[in-house]
């Protein structure tokens, strides 16, 4: 029965559409927890340093057991340029843009990730994506832009070029998509590629988390909220470099778009809140979108 179940477990994790989901799903939980603890008074730069830093005390265990990664400083190198672009860059103009820009335009930020890290596969020639899974990640695209839309108004910001400032995020999420994949280590596992990439911002945020003046101590107020961000980024990394491992830069930077599906599903079900029919209707285009480009991945021909 062990047996069994081990081996079940071991075909979800090479399953795409089971790791974007639960990669999605993850990164949906974490924007909420978060806004949660900044309202509570947490430094932004110390709460991400957290995120960053929690699913490591869990990962490293796995990672280990697959080598001495940690003695490689070409992988840590890897590792904090992976990690500046995906996650310190990205986390560091949000902060400072959405009082400017809104939540909706902010959101529009994820959106735009899979048609750029799509664009620079092409150009780059990194795992381009073929053409049928360039239409679903246009279907996609559709889809939460018509969520975004229809859940935050998207004015226009209140100084221009913050929008401009803005648009660096999804711009270094596919940088960091792509660098990511053309450039992974030889030898280097998921799980080890998780930790580095994660520990490696974790003194940068602490060196700007001191700069902002943020404090450790308002986090020790809200056990319960840390405990939940810790499970969420644990589930969110812990399958997120497997599934750039397994499926490539464009399929992996639609996470954003099934976080914007799952963010729905909260909301309903967990804060009672009502959408109008446009916001369905783009949520039947990402789940369409995603379901095309799965099929794509796991139909495509074995090299």
């Amino acid at each position: 029965m062990a047996h069994q179940e081990d081996y079940a477990l071991t075909q979800l994790t090479k399953n795409p559409l089971f790791l974007l989901i639960g990669t999605g799903a993850g990164l949906a939980m974490i924007t909420p927890l978060a806004k949660l603890a900044l309202l509570g008074g947490v430094d932004p730069f110390v709460w991400a340093g957290l995120i960053a830093f929690l699913p490591t005390t869990v990962l490293w265990w796995f990672a280990a057991r697959q080598g001495p990664f940690w003695k490689s400083p070409q992988l840590w190198l890897y590792g904090l340029l992976g990690g500046i672009t995906a996650n310190l860059i990205p986390s560091s103009i949000l902060l400072f843009a959405i009082p400017h820009i809104g939540s909706g335009l902010a959101g529009l930020m994820f959106a735009l990730s899979p048609v750029v890290t799509a664009t620079l596969s092409i150009i780059l020639r990194v795992r381009p994506p073929s053409v049928p899974l360039l239409v679903a990640v246009g279907i996609g695209f559709v889809g939460a832009v018509i969520v975004v839309a229809g859940r935050n108004a998207l004015a226009l910001p209140d100084a221009p070029q913050w929008l401009l400032i803005a648009l660096i995020v999804p711009c270094s999420l596919a940088i960091g998509n792509v660098y990511r994949t053309a450039k992974w280590p030889e030898g280097a596992t998921p799980l080890q590629v998780a930790v580095v990439v994660n520990l490696s911002v974790v003194p940068i945020f602490a060196a700007l988390a001191f700069w902002h003046g943020g404090s450790l101590w308002p986090v020790f107020d809200h056990p319960g909220l840390v405990v939940a961000q810790w499970l969420a980024a644990l589930v969110n990394v812990g399958l997120f470099f497997r599934l750039q491992w397994i499926s490539g830069p464009t399929y992996l930077s639609q996470i954003g778009y099934v976080a914007a599906a799952v963010s729905l599903a909260i909301g309903v079900g967990v804060l009672g809140e009502a959408y109008p029919w446009q916001v369905w209707l783009g949520a039947a285009l990402i789940i369409a979108g995603i379901g095309a480009s799965a099929w794509e991945i796991l139909n495509r021909p074995k090299s």
